[in-house]
């Protein structure tokens, strides 16, 4: 027997399957071989039983990236070649112990020309080939979906499943009819398309502290808008860690830290000043930073700040608002707690580098990606619910209406 021989280039990190659209070549068109039965040639010739079926069928023009590969039925695979079409760079890949099924090590190349050349024998030892030339689906007739939170991570209470769609999806009911998101809570998970590219999912109260989320997407395939398709197919796990959820409170300017039900603490804070409000809601934190450059201008504002390393900072909404140190606190203002004098993010006391032991680097060490900061009596208004991962200031009926389910 020989040995296969194996090959792929990567793309995106999808898992490979098996998908049967049969190709079976008989001797007549010369791609399988008959052998005579009976010695001397006198006898009628019998084709081998073995059924050869490569899944990307001869002349496709939209094959999977995912699930293309080659099976056998009454026989084993003898010999796989898989070549990039033009140039022939092997694409290596593996046989099952059994010698019925081969498939690509990685997921293949979108937008790119392969062949694949198989023969196998049956039990009498007859042989059978079949050959595919085929071309991957393409960068502009396939779509994929960037997904929060990551395979293996651990997050806060408020974290959703967010996706963001490289494409407009038109046909959404098919989209999210092949993601699933399931919880070890058994909490009923509910999707909701904000637009036409993105899609989050939640439960209607926060995650249940230790909990183990499951995403499994089965996009491959899936045609999303006219044309277009899924390439993506995999399965992610998180874990919801423990709750804490902190409310800043603007008319106190301080910030009280609760856990699993029990204050940990209360640290004084600055919210925005009468200029530029702090919203008010629900927010997750998406994104931490040691450090991070924040200039005014990339916000909307005018040249009012440029500080090129903002210690401890936590986004809170994509507009701009964080959760951050602050060491070029004015000494002629108040002392924190006491007066919003931000442009519109909560600011906790700090010192230049991220060193030291302060309230903001307390917080961050504390804090973890999906944690909750809700904001109140603030004079400005409710956060967006698109603004960041912050879907919880969406009443469930109107989350629920969202839903193409």
């Amino acid at each position: 027997m020989t040995t296969p021989n194996i090959s792929a280039r990567r793309t995106l990190g999808a898992s490979a399957a098996l998908m049967v659209g049969a190709l079976t070549l008989t001797a007549c068109g010369g791609s399988a071989n008959a052998e005579n039965d009976e010695k001397g040639g006198g006898g009628a010739a019998k084709t081998s039983v073995a059924k050869i079926a490569i899944s990307a069928k001869d002349g496709s023009t939209s094959a999977s990236i995912n699930t293309t590969g080659v099976k056998v039925s009454d026989g084993r695979l003898t010999d796989v070649k898989m070549t990039v079409a033009d140039g022939g760079q092997a694409v290596p890949g593996s046989l099952s112990a059994d010698g019925r099924v081969w498939k690509p090590k990685e997921q293949l190349e979108r937008g790119t020309k392969y062949r694949i050349s198989a023969t196998a024998k049956d039990a009498a030892g007859r042989t059978a080939a079949a050959n595919s030339i085929f071309t991957t689906v393409t960068t502009s007739n396939s779509f994929i979906g960037t997904y929060t939170p990551d395979d293996g991570t651990t997050v806060g209470v408020g974290m959703p499943v967010s996706f963001t769609f490289d494409k407009a999806i038109t046909d959404r009911k098919a989209v999210q009819s092949h993601i699933s998101v399931t919880s070890s809570s058994g909490q009923k998970v509910v999707g909701h398309w904000f637009n036409g590219q993105r899609l989050d999912f939640r439960p209607e109260e926060y995650w249940k502290a230790g909990s183990k989320v499951t995403m499994k997407i089965d996009l491959d395939g899936v045609e999303g808008a006219n044309g277009v398709f899924g390439v993506q197919k995999k399965t992610v796990t998180f874990t919801v860690g423990r709750s804490q959820v902190s409310t800043v409170d603007a008319n106190t300017q301080t910030m009280t830290v609760v856990r699993d039900g029990k204050t940990l603490k209360t640290v004084p804070i600055s919210t925005g000043d009468a200029q530029h409000t702090t919203y008010n809601g629900q927010m997750v934190i998406s994104e931490k930073f040691v450090q991070t450059r924040m200039n005014s201008r990339t916000v909307g504002l005018g040249g009012e700040y440029d500080i090129p390393d903002v210690p401890h900072a936590m986004r809170l909404t994509t507009s701009g608002t964080f959760l951050h140190g602050n060491y070029w606190y004015n000494k002629g203002n108040p002392p924190f707690g006491r007066q919003g004098t931000s442009h519109g993010c909560v600011g906790l006391a700090d010192v230049r580098g991220a060193g030291g032991s302060t309230p903001a680097k307390w917080f961050y060490d504390n804090s973890l990606i999906g944690d909750v900061v809700i904001v109140k009596n603030s004079p400005d208004k409710t956060v967006a619910p698109d603004n960041g991962l912050n879907g919880w200031n969406m009443d469930w009926g109107q989350w629920v209406a969202g839903s193409a389910s």
